[in-house]
């Protein structure tokens, strides 16, 4: 049994692979009455898409997205809303020697243990092109949560971290790692460049704050708005850590120091003096803003050759070639965004239909 579909009252399914015609996405349990046509998705895909810089893929591709259903005069109907991305750069013959062999770290052998049959070209369906279909389903998601800002970046690259004191949250959209330190950034691109001219790769953290999420959403334990959270974002390719609040960072303050005081504050509501949980309290949120930062390992397509074994289980070395992010965290930023939106847009639905409320 495979699961291609994510949320509950808000649902999407993404389908396609990486060298096929196209990819996409199915957006179920959208409500009926929001503008949404093309323009209001495609600045998002825009972010993700790749060839944009050197530090990313050089494959060429537009990420024009197409609604295909679930619209009519500029407004959802309420009823599945198809989108598709066509693939217009696919160089499969790249990808001759995966074929036979299979790509330390990369999901090859273990697509062929589960299935017993894999689409090499470029990984297939477990490619990290599949996140275009996320971002597009996620780019309808935030025309349900118009009240929550979501903002997602770099704080560390190759294991470099950003001065946070040098945070400035207007260079996120200055530079091509979505860094909030310039000079941050700066250092980055040495790394980068090294790394690809090594014909290697490195790893990065992105933070992700979503501020506006009003107290309530989420529910008790098996719907806790962290463990939805963690989940979307482990769903992410080359993601092997999430992390709410101080995460675990928390395990080494005591009770005092963790805990998030609060005063009283306007209007009856609390007035928190630290966010240490993240905003969220027992699997709901606080009001506070939501923070959570996402582990993404180097990518595993590299030019540096690796012992693997062949599908025949003979002894082999591998070199992957082809066009690959040398950090595959970079474009990750807006695919965090994506997916913390379409989990509050389906925790909002959740909300208001057991405690009321309206769009």
């Amino acid at each position: 049994m495979s699961f291609n579909t994510f949320g509950r009252m808000f649902r999407f399914s993404t389908w396609g692979e990486s060298h096929g015609p196209a990819l996409g996405a199915v957006v179920d349990g959208c409500p009926p009455g929001l503008p949404l046509s093309e323009a209001d998705l495609q600045p998002w895909l825009d972010k993700r898409r790749p060839g944009t810089s050197r530090f990313t893929t050089q494959r060429q591709e537009p990420d024009a997205v197409r609604i295909l259903s679930g619209t009519f005069e500029g407004r959802t109907t309420g009823t599945p809303i198809s989108l598709m991305i066509e693939n217009v750069d696919q160089r499969s013959k790249d990808y001759s020697d995966v074929a036979v062999a299979y790509r330390p770290g990369h999901a090859d052998y273990a697509y062929d243990a589960k299935y017993g049959f894999r689409d090499y070209r470029g990984g297939g369906r477990s490619s990290a092109r599949e996140t275009a279909a996320r971002v597009a389903a996620g780019g309808v998601a935030r025309l349900v949560i118009p009240e929550v800002r979501i903002r997602a970046y770099l704080v560390e690259l190759g294991g470099d971290a950003i001065d946070r004191g040098a945070f400035d949250d207007v260079e996120i959209d200055r530079n091509p790692f979505f860094c909030p330190d310039p000079a941050a950034a700066a250092r980055w691109a040495d790394i980068v460049d090294d790394a690809r001219k090594a014909g290697s790769s490195v790893g990065a953290v992105v933070e992700c704050v979503a501020a506006g999420v009003p107290a309530g959403w989420g529910a008790p334990l098996y719907a806790k708005l962290d463990s939805e959270l963690a989940a979307a974002c482990m769903s992410i390719n080359a993601v092997k850590g999430v992390e709410i609040g101080d995460g675990f960072a928390a395990a080494r303050l005591r009770g005092e120091q963790n805990a998030d005081a609060m005063r009283p504050g306007a209007d009856g509501k609390p007035m928190f003096e630290a966010n240490h949980a993240g905003g969220i309290a027992g699997g709901i949120a606080t009001g506070q803003p939501v923070v959570l930062r996402v582990a993404l390992k180097p990518t595993s397509s590299i030019l540096t050759s690796v012992p693997t074994i062949g599908r025949d289980g003979a002894a082999a070395d591998i070199r992957t070639k082809g066009r690959h992010d040398p950090c595959v965290g970079i474009r990750a930023a807006p695919v965090v965004e994506a997916m913390v939106a379409l989990v509050l847009a389906d925790q909002k639905l959740l909300h208001r239909a057991q405690c009321g409320g309206g769009l």
